[in-house]
């Protein structure tokens, strides 16, 4: 993009076009760029957050989340735990600003592999 805007404003300077033409190109590239983000936005929020763990007693858990849906509990909990003191204790070690960071900035992969002493392993994954 800065090489676009570079051509727009040496055709300022050379007077191809007007200063008006020019920002208003700009402003086009802008809104060109930030509906691209979007839309690749939008298409990463389909992405799932699976949850797989498996104990040493054999039983497993597999569960499935969009991340959109995320997103909202995370928001949605934030908000709500923040009416009830109680809930404190349960949610203080959580960064949910960090959680709601990682699904803009749209992190991808393996984000939790843990594997106990006695077999059990948890991994968390965003595919």
């Amino acid at each position: 993009m800065k090489e676009e805007i570079a051509k727009i404003l040496t055709m300022v300077q050379e007077e191809k076009i007007t200063a008006e033409k020019g920002a208003e190109l700009i402003e086009l590239l802008k809104d060109e760029k930030n509906r691209s983000h979007s839309s690749s936005h939008s298409v990463y929020l389909k992405k799932m957050l699976k949850v797989r763990i498996d104990s040493s007693d054999g039983d497993k858990i597999n569960v499935n989340l969009p991340l959109n849906f995320v997103k909202s509990l995370i928001i949605t909990g934030q908000h709500l735990a923040e009416k009830f003191p109680e809930s404190e204790k349960y949610i203080k070690d959580i960064d949910m600003d960090l959680l709601i960071h990682a699904i803009e900035n749209e992190v991808e992969g393996q984000i939790v592999d843990i594997h106990s002493a006695n077999g059990d392993t948890v991994q968390i994954v965003i595919e």
